[in-house]
């Protein structure tokens, strides 16, 4: 994936940070490569993976979930924050069967995103699982998810997305464009 070189600003001044859970707000003062100075909240995340989850007959592994956020449930990929020291790979496969009950035998990878740049480092690793088989003892998923696993065809899912009558999650929209690139590029989609 083709990316413009980094352009680091100076870091003037930390005025605050505050931690919550794995993610971290900074308050701090910054001299930015056009020369122009400035107070700007950051929010620091450690990154996060998703994956397209594809059975073999070709429907799609998808999760409806509850967002405190936002008050509501959001059709998602299976998706969740790296822990520290760990690889996105490992990650979204260990992710995968805790919120699926699936594991993959083949992955690929789909680039990554930047989910919202106007305040946040956060990177998502995106990847396609394929080869997919339940799993016979599924790990349990976190304590505070809440979600419900459904099967949809790709048809389905785009007729969800394009329906307007669901909130759009943008990292799965995101995922799902690059995911059937991919397949097309394979003949498959």
């Amino acid at each position: 994936m083709a990316c413009f070189p980094s352009e680091p600003a100076q870091l003037l001044d930390t005025l605050a940070t505050l931690q919550v859970r794995k993610v971290s707000f900074e308050l701090a003062r910054w001299r930015l490569p056009v020369g122009a100075e400035g107070t700007y909240g950051c929010i620091r995340h450690p990154g996060a993976c998703l994956a397209v989850p594809v059975l073999e007959d070709g429907r799609l592994v998808i999760l409806r979930q509850y967002r405190f956020a936002v008050a509501r449930r959001l059709l998602e990929f299976p998706a969740g924050t790296l822990e520290a020291g760990e690889q996105p790979l490992a990650s979204i496969q260990r992710e995968l069967g805790e919120e699926t009950g699936f594991a993959a035998d083949r992955w690929d990878g789909l680039g990554h995103l930047l989910p919202c740049p106007g305040y946040s480092d956060e990177v998502i690793h995106l990847f396609l699982a394929r080869q997919l088989r339940p799993l016979p003892e599924p790990p349990g998923s976190d304590v505070d998810e809440d979600l419900q696993v459904l099967l949809w065809t790709p048809e389905q899912l785009e007729e969800r997305l394009a329906s307007g009558e669901e909130s759009l999650d943008a990292k799965t929209v995101t995922a799902w464009f690059q995911a059937r690139a991919f397949l097309a590029r394979e003949g498959q989609q």
